[in-house]
């Protein structure tokens, strides 16, 4: 026989929940076929562009409208946690490994349709290497020829020209394609939507160590 808590949670508060959960999916689905058709497009992206990403480093931002249901999710499984550890006498250290799979489906799960991205971006990268390789070497070329080997006019100063300044650019420029990453992820982004995921579970904590010691080693590992 269902108390009223019991009967409240299973035809209230559990069905709203999975219907809004779904829809979360939902949304996940459509975002996820949106890049994915996006991706298959003839995208112009630049390989020197300063966000390493081609022009694409948005994208990283956008997993942060996923930050609701990261933490549903960890609540979701905060629960049963708590029940097991207040009602069954289980340790919170015995759900390291459920916590840590948790985290991980969540990164996956939010992070992975930006991977439709990869091979553009690899092919830009390449590209990039290939094509303003051959454009510094041309430039290199002509500047050892006009500079050492005595190509410029008896009357051109080397003070005061910008061919020195223009192979530095351009040396720049190269430097910023080989820099250029193939994920259009950031660390900061898996952080932050880790430690999102991860904080309903953080008050279980509390059932192994006092608060005051918590926060100790909180601020030992962010300092």
């Amino acid at each position: 026989m269902l108390s009223a808590a019991g009967i409240w949670y299973g035809y209230v508060s559990l069905p709203i929940f999975q219907f809004l959960l779904c829809r979360w999916y939902f949304r996940v689905f459509i975002w996820a076929r949106f890049l994915y058709r996006t991706s298959r497009l003839d995208l112009r992206l630049l390989p020197t562009h300063p966000d390493r990403l081609g022009g694409l480093g948005f994208l990283a931002n956008t997993v942060y409208a996923f930050a609701p249901l990261s933490a549903a999710h960890g609540a979701l499984l905060a629960g049963p946690f708590a029940n097991r550890i207040f009602h069954m006498g289980a340790q919170v250290t015995q759900f390291r490994m459920e916590a840590v799979a948790l985290v991980a489906v969540v990164l996956c799960m939010v992070f992975g349709p930006l991977l439709v991205f990869v091979p553009q971006l690899a092919e830009a990268r390449r590209r990039g290497l290939r094509e303003y390789g051959t454009l510094a070497e041309r430039y290199a070329r002509a500047f050892d020829q006009k500079w050492l080997r005595g190509g410029a006019p008896p009357d051109e100063q080397l003070l005061g020209t910008g061919d020195i300044q223009s192979l530095a650019d351009l040396g720049n420029s190269l430097e910023v394609i080989r820099s250029m990453r193939a994920v259009p992820i950031t660390k900061e982004a898996v952080f932050q939507l880790g430690i999102v995921t991860f904080a309903p579970m953080l008050p279980l904590l509390l059932t192994a160590m006092p608060l005051e010691e918590l926060v100790k080693r909180l601020f030992g590992l962010l300092f």
